[in-house]
C-alpha cells in the first residue's frame, strides 16, 4: 500500500462510518426508555411531571425517525456532517427532557455521556469537540435552571447543593474523560485494521511475485527439453541441406530463434525456481534477495556473515517465503532511507538461533518514539533534513509495522535500538528459533517435484 493510500485511508477513516438505520434504532430505544421512565414515574411514583410537554419533546423524536425512516433507505451510510447534526439533535432533546423532569436532580442526566461517547467514536476530531461543547454547556445550564420535581404533596425533589455540585463536576469530567478515551481507543482500533489491511496487500504482492516468478522458471525449465530438440534438429538440417541455401537460411533462422526463446525465459526468472530443493536458500542468499531492489540506490550495503565458533561453518539453509524476504526488505530499505552512506547487514547463527542484524550509520531513532517503533500510524516530529532526506515521509511507521508483523508471522522476534561509536545510527535484531526457518533434509524430506499442468 503506497503513502498517499494510507493518508486517504486516515482522512477519510471517519467518514461515511455509520449507516442511518443504526441511529434510527439506536433512537427507538431510547424513546421506549423515556416513555417508560415518564410512565413509572407518574403512574407509581406519583411524582408530578408535565406530561404534555415531555410527550411532545419525546415526539419530535418520533417524528425525526418516523421522517428519516421514509425519506431515506435504511442502509444509507451518514456524512460526517448529517452524524453530527443527528447527534446534536439528540442531546438537544435529551436536555429538552431532562429540563422539565428536574435537571441533574434527574438520575438519567447520566445519559449525555452516552451521546459523547458515540460522537467520539463516529465524527471528527472538530465535530467531536462540538458535541463536547454543547453537552458541557446543557449541563451547567440543568444544573441553574430547570423544573422542579414535585410528589403528590407538593414536596420538592432535589439533591443537597454539595451533591449536584458533585454531580456536575461528575458529568463534565465525564464528558472529557470518556469523549477522549471513546476516541483513542477506535482510533488505534482503525489504525491497526488499516495497517493489517495494508500488511495482508503487501503480502499478498509478495506472493504474487513470487508464484509468477515460479511459474516462469517452471516454465523455462519445461520448455528447456523441448528447445534443446530444436536446436539439434536446426543444426543437423542446416548441415544437411548444403548446396540449398534457401532452405539452409531457414534451418539457421529456427535454430537462432529457439537459441533466442531460452535466453528470454532465462531473464524472465531464474532456472528452477520452483524446483522444491530451491524454496530453501542459503541465509546469506535470501539477505541479499531481499537486499536487492536497494542495492543501487547511492548507499553502501556491506553483507557480513559469522559462522559460529563451535560449529560447522556452512550456513543455514532458509526458507524462502514472502513474510521473510518482504519484512527484510522493508527493515533494509527504511536503514537506506536514514542511513548518511552505509548499510550493514549481518547474518550469523547458532545451533538454536538465526540473526540478522541490520545497522545504518544515520542519526537513530528518535528516543522519544524507540519505544512504540511497530506501531502503525506512528506519527513523531522529526528534524528538516530528515524530512528532506526522505520526501513525503511523515513517520507513518507503516513501513515497520508491516516488516514486523511479516517477520513475526514467520516466528521471529526484533528488537530496535541506537548504536554506534557516537550513539548513532539504528540497529534492528531479527532472530528466529531455528527450527522454524532452516532446512533440516533429514527430518524433512522434500519429495519429487510437481509436474507442470498445462
Amino acid at each position: 500500500m503506497s503513502l498517499s493510500e494510507v493518508e486517504m485511508f486516515q482522512n477519510q477513516q471517519r467518514s461515511n462510518w455509520v449507516r442511518l438505520r443504526t441511529l434510527v434504532t439506536l433512537r427507538w430505544f431510547a424513546i421506549a426508555g423515556q416513555s417508560a421512565a415518564i410512565l413509572v414515574t407518574v403512574l407509581f411514583y406519583r411524582v408530578n411531571i408535565e406530561v404534555g410537554l415531555a410527550t411532545m419533546i419525546i415526539g419530535s423524536s418520533v417524528a425525526a425517525n418516523l421522517f428519516f425512516s421514509f425519506l431515506y433507505p435504511g442502509n444509507r451510510r451518514l456524512s460526517e456532517r448529517e452524524a453530527a447534526l443527528t447527534l446534536a439533535f439528540d442531546i438537544g432533546q435529551l436536555g429538552l427532557l431532562l429540563f422539565i423532569t428536574g435537571g441533574l436532580n434527574n438520575p438519567f442526566s447520566l445519559l449525555i455521556l452516552g451521546l459523547v461517547t458515540i460522537a467520539a467514536t463516529v465524527l471528527h476530531l472538530r465535530s467531536t469537540i462540538l458535541i463536547s461543547v454543547i453537552a458541557i454547556l446543557m449541563v451547567t445550564v440543568l444544573a441553574r435552571w430547570n423544573l422542579p420535581l414535585l410528589t403528590a404533596s407538593g414536596q420538592m425533589l432535589q439533591l443537597p447543593n454539595l451533591f449536584l455540585f458533585g454531580f456536575w463536576i461528575a458529568l463534565i469530567i465525564g464528558v472529557v474523560f470518556l469523549g477522549i478515551y471513546a476516541r483513542q481507543v477506535t482510533t488505534e482500533m482503525h489504525n491497526m485494521g488499516d495497517a493489517l489491511v495494508a500488511t495482508q496487500l503487501a503480502l499478498a504482492r509478495e506472493q504474487k511475485l513470487t508464484d509468477l516468478d515460479g511459474v516462469v522458471a517452471a516454465a523455462a525449465h519445461e520448455l528447456g527439453t523441448p528447445l534443446a530438440t530444436i536446436k539439434l534438429v536446426s543444426s543437423e538440417l542446416h548441415d544437411e541441406l548444403t548446396g540449398q541455401p534457401a532452405l539452409q537460411e531457414d534451418a539457421a533462422l529456427i535454430r537462432q530463434q529457439a537459441i533466442r526463446c531460452s535466453e528470454i525465459l532465462r531473464s524472465m526468472g531464474r532456472a528452477g525456481k520452483d524446483d522444491l530443493h530451491l524454496r530453501h536458500a542459503p541465509l546469506e542468499t535470501v539477505v541479499r534477495e531481499a537486499a536487492e531492489p536497494h542495492l543501487r540506490r547511492g548507499k553502501e550495503i556491506s553483507f557480513v556473515v559469522i559462522p559460529p565458533e563451535d560449529s560447522p561453518a556452512r550456513q543455514p539453509m532458509i526458507a524462502r517465503r514472502p513474510e521473510i524476504i518482504h519484512g527484510l526488505r522493508n527493515l533494509i530499505q527504511n536503514a537506506v532511507d536514514f542511513a548518511d552512506a552505509a548499510v550493514e547487514v549481518e547474518a550469523s547463527w547458532t545451533v538454536k538461533t538465526v540473526t540478522i542484524r541490520i545497522a545504518d550509520d544515520g542519526p537513530g531513532f528518535a528516543q522519544s518514539v524507540i519505544g512504540r517503533i511497530g506501531d502503525p500510524f506512528m506519527r513523531s516530529s522529526k528534524p528538516q533534513d530528515t524530512r528532506q532526506r526522505r520526501p513525503g515521509y511523515e513517520g507513518m511507521g507503516l513501513g515497520l509495522f508491516i516488516a514486523k508483523a511479516l517477520l513475526e508471522r514467520s516466528g521471529a522476534t526484533l528488537s530496535f535500538a541506537n548504536g554506534g561509536e557516537s550513539g548513532s545510527g539504528a540497529i534492528v535484531l531479527v532472530k528466529w528459533p531455528r527450527a522454524r526457518v532452516t532446512l533440516t533434509p533429514e527430518s524433512e524430506p522434500l519429495g519429487a517435484n510437481p509436474p507442470m499442468r498445462a
